[in-house]
């Protein structure tokens, strides 16, 4: 074969060879075979080419790694991996809302209680800074002197604001009946004191201890007197709550 035939040929391989990558993947195209040396006889065809196997996928790149670097998330954890929150603690777990709902119920539970005891210690203040006003059939105020039903009307009515009837027999059905052992201060004792008819004629706001604070009758002042006392465990009918009372401390 002439030289330069030869020369032209190992030319058109070489070209061929540095078109087609080194490690590119076949699919079905044959890769040409290297030349070994100029002494091939003849350029060789497509039949006579050798078909090669496709190559594996080439694997991803790596990351780069810098020395001296601190990872962000620890070692051994994906940058791409979610992070995972501190569990809630169950009362940060219900709403604002309900958490406001839950405080107001506790106050409400606490709140009338404390509402009726200042409001018995009101009464009871009130009444005792009046002992000593003297009675007077009819009489609604210091000044003029009070009568039983005028002096429990003008402590509640000042003391707590509560407006009562205006005579004993009608504060007696203005009230919820309470038993002599549940008796507590500010609520009312009753007696009957007309002799035969057994109506509802004297009334005295109760202290503690079978003690209660009354304008008792003519030619005496309001005073302090006993539920034991031979006359009034006598006549003594029995005690009732006011309802004002319990509207005014939130329960009514």
């Amino acid at each position: 074969m002439p030289i330069q035939r030869l020369t032209g040929v190992a030319a058109l391989v070489s070209m061929l060879l540095f078109a087609i990558p080194a490690h590119a993947e076949t699919r079905g195209v044959a890769q040409l075979p290297l030349i070994a040396g100029a002494a091939s006889a003849s350029p060789l065809s497509l039949n006579q080419l050798p078909i090669l196997n496709p190559s594996p996928m080439l694997a991803a790149p790596s990351a780069p790694s810098f020395a001296g670097a601190t990872p962000a998330f620890g070692a051994g954890r994906s940058l791409l991996a979610p992070v995972e929150s501190a569990p809630a603690k169950a009362d940060d777990a219900k709403p604002a809302a309900s958490q406001a709902d839950d405080q107001a119920g506790n106050d409400q539970a606490d709140g009338p209680a404390e509402t009726i005891t200042d409001l018995r210690k009101a009464l009871i203040g009130l009444a005792m800074n009046l002992r000593d006003v003297r009675y007077v059939r009819g009489g609604h105020s210091p000044s003029t002197g009070f009568d039983c039903s005028g002096f429990v009307r003008y402590v509640f009515a000042h003391a707590i604001g509560v407006q009562l009837p205006t005579n004993s027999a009608s504060q007696f059905l203005a009230g919820l009946k309470v038993k002599r052992a549940d008796m507590k201060p500010g609520d009312l004792v009753f007696f009957h004191t007309g002799g035969r008819h057994h109506r509802i004629s004297h009334v005295g706001i109760y202290i503690s201890n079978g003690r209660f604070i009354h304008a008792p009758t003519y030619g005496k002042a309001v005073q302090i007197s006993s539920l034991d006392e031979a006359y009034w465990a006598k006549h003594f009918v029995g005690a009732k709550r006011p309802e004002g009372m319990l509207a005014a401390a939130g329960k009514g």
